[in-house]
């Protein structure tokens, strides 16, 4: 049965990927027991929250990435055009990741 993708399916895709990229500096320094910066923190993006914090806020990103790629229309790893929407979603809040941590972790150079 072939299942139509909306407009709003990639909308999801897209975002879904956003949260997965942001999952990862979040859960890894979390579990590596690092701080590192969250929304939570004083001032929000900037400042550190604690290695528990991130794990926390690492694991709400890695549910929603679920909930928006995996629960909304039929997402196919075989359908290019959702690999292609996700992977722009995970690259573009990689880029945006790197330009904003770097500024804190010396990798803007």
């Amino acid at each position: 049965m072939q299942t139509v993708t909306r407009w709003y399916h990639f909308v999801a895709y897209f975002f879904g990927g956003a949260f997965l990229a942001n999952t990862i500096p979040h859960l890894v320094s979390g579990i590596m027991g690092s701080p590192f910066q969250s929304p939570f923190a004083t001032p929000s993006g900037e400042g550190l929250s604690s290695a528990t914090v991130n794990v926390l806020w690492g694991v709400v990103n890695l549910v929603l990435a679920y909930l928006l790629i995996a629960r909304v229309g039929r997402f196919d790893l075989r359908k290019t055009t959702h690999v292609v929407v996700l992977g722009t979603g995970v690259l573009l809040m990689a880029l945006m990741g790197a330009q904003h941590f770097g500024r804190f972790h010396g990798g803007n150079l």
